[in-house]
């Protein structure tokens, strides 16, 4: 077991036991004297922007489709961040070699800015643009809906953790065995919370959907697909 592997579990056994024990006065020094825990989270969107310079066969190789009669008309592409800072008062006890630490983490939720592409086999105002935007505009708030989801879910979640009291571990290592149990579970948890819109995106993209796209305008899409493809 590494060092900071020991430090951690040496801190949640701590912490676990000292539920059920008479409060030490050094506990009653930390739970009644230092700042208590907190947990903060935001989120924030960052906007979009529409490119309508690449063709729908340059978008199709973008996002690696490889059937020969499947064709990406429009594409929403954007990428998230999750930024977690750690800071809290701490205090020592130099009898039993512990000290304590009440965590104030700051989470910040993020989607680079969205970038939306409509094929450019379809100009802007056409009955066939807009039908495209419209579906990479359902993209797009998929995304932005997302963000409070996952900021509730992490926020109930680091409350159960924490509860508002300090943790305790053997002196000097209170904030490694912190910063490791943020980088190596908080952090992967919340990118796995952050993943979850791409279900919902892959349900937007539904077979009944494309099908609905290429009849759609009076088959002016399917048209235009027919006519590009003979050009190949």
């Amino acid at each position: 077991m590494t060092a900071r592997r020991a430090a951690l579990a040496a801190l949640l056994a701590l912490c676990a036991g000292s539920a059920h024990a008479a409060r030490t006065p050094f506990q009653i020094r930390c739970e009644d004297t230092i700042s208590k825990t907190i947990s903060v989270l935001s989120s924030k969107q960052n906007g979009y922007t529409i490119n309508t310079q690449l063709s729908y066969k340059m978008l199709t190789a973008m996002k690696g489709v490889a059937s020969r009669n499947q064709f990406v008309l429009g594409l929403t592409r954007t990428e998230s961040r999750v930024q977690v800072g750690l800071a809290g008062q701490m205090l020592q006890d130099p009898a039993s070699g512990y000290e304590c630490v009440a965590p104030q983490i700051k989470v910040q939720l993020t989607y680079e800015p969205v970038k939306i592409y409509v094929g450019s086999e379809f100009p802007v105002g056409t009955c066939g643009y807009q039908e495209i935007l419209a579906h990479e505009m359902r993209h797009m708030q998929a995304y932005m809906a997302h963000l409070p989801k996952v900021e509730k879910v992490v926020s109930a979640a680091l409350a159960r953790r924490f509860e508002g009291k300090p943790l305790y571990a053997p002196a000097g290592t209170a904030r490694s065995a912190l910063a490791f149990e943020i980088d190596s579970g908080w952090l992967p948890y919340i990118k796995a919370e952050m993943a979850k819109v791409e279900a919902v995106q892959a349900q937007i993209d539904s077979p009944a959907e494309y099908a609905r796209l290429s009849k759609a305008c009076g088959g002016e899409i399917q048209k235009i697909l027919i006519k590009t493809r003979a050009l190949r």
